[in-house]
């Protein structure tokens, strides 16, 4: 089986598992297909010190690596891309050798070198939420969806933070060697084939406080062991033991949303995974999880993900589909 060439590119202060996460990815289909040959560059050849004062051993600097031959180019993030992207050596290498390549992909903030580089110029790409406003304001050429946990735009692949780079990988070994061996990936590494969500879905510290008294944590607690049960204020208030009127104004005080609207976001949460993990029809998800109709369904997930359930089914179910 030919063996496609993936090389990483890194520099001083790289995020680790930027580089660690699809690095295994890689490494796991590897060992089970012959499918893959994994390089890292940098500036220079040598060791390279992490953001979190890791030191990886770079084999390779850009002078030294020939760029041709290259599958798939993965260019990591972290808090030192600021600076690598004023490296002019390695930005010219990107931009050479992610012109000749088949796949152009980055984790997190490697974005930016790829913009430096003039390679996704007019391009839809993701990055982490952190950095959407920077990306918007320093690079106006693209148009930035910081909502997927990764995203495709042709032959550019981009993801969101940190371990959002083995979901990419992920589905970059599923667009290569099919589900059979992604799935098998999965499993070994304890990951999700495809995980359900977007980086303001998927995460609740993303969009909640953490509860700081017992009662609001119990309220919680029922919520979350069964999302489809019935929740009115009155149901919540006798799991807290407090008053319906006190409960409100704890909750909201506490986790920064009403009760009615927590319940909500946690239904659609579980409903995702539904879509995403089974073929039940929308109608049954519905009923499951709280919204009694498929109509109810898709109103709330246009007030909470902007897409209805269906189309969610499409956009998350399957990589392989998403050409």
């Amino acid at each position: 089986m030919h063996r496609r060439r993936i090389v990483f590119v890194i520099f001083d202060g790289f995020q680790s598992l930027d580089l660690t996460g699809p690095l295994e990815v890689f490494t796991c289909a590897g060992r089970m297909s012959g499918g893959y040959c994994c390089q890292i560059v940098a500036p220079r050849p040598g060791p390279v010190r992490a953001g979190s004062e890791l030191v990886v051993h770079a084999e390779y600097g850009v002078a030294g690596l020939d760029s041709s031959g290259i599958d798939t180019l993965v260019v990591t993030g972290g808090g030192g891309v600021d600076r690598a992207c004023h490296d002019p050596a390695l930005v010219g290498w990107i931009a050479t050798a992610g012109a000749g390549v088949r796949r152009l992909t980055s984790v997190c903030s490697g974005v930016f070198l790829l913009a430096a580089a003039g390679l996704v110029t007019g391009r839809t790409v993701t990055t982490h939420w952190g950095r959407a406003e920077q990306l918007v304001r320093e690079h106006p050429e693209l148009t930035v969806d910081c909502d997927p946990i990764f995203s495709r735009d042709g032959r550019v692949w981009t993801s969101a933070g940190v371990t959002a780079g083995m979901d990419l990988a992920l589905a970059l070994v599923e667009d290569d060697l099919g589900r059979e061996v992604a799935h098998a990936v999965a499993q070994q590494l304890v990951l999700f084939l495809r995980r359900p969500g977007s980086q303001s879905q998927f995460s609740l510290p993303l969009w909640s406080a953490q509860p700081r008294t017992d009662p609001i944590r119990a309220v919680l607690s029922a919520i979350h062991t069964d999302p489809g049960a019935r929740h009115s204020i009155a149901d919540l208030a006798g799991h807290a033991g407090l008053s319906a009127r006190h409960l409100q104004r704890r909750f909201t005080a506490e986790i920064g949303s009403p009760p009615a609207a927590y319940v909500e976001r946690i239904r659609i949460e579980a409903a995702q995974r539904a879509l995403t993990e089974t073929d039940d029809p929308v109608a049954t998800v519905a009923r499951r999880y709280g919204f009694g109709t498929a109509e109810t369904l898709r109103r709330a997930f246009h007030r909470n993900t902007s897409v209805a359930p269906s189309d969610y089914r499409d956009r998350f179910r399957s990589t392989r589909e998403q050409v």
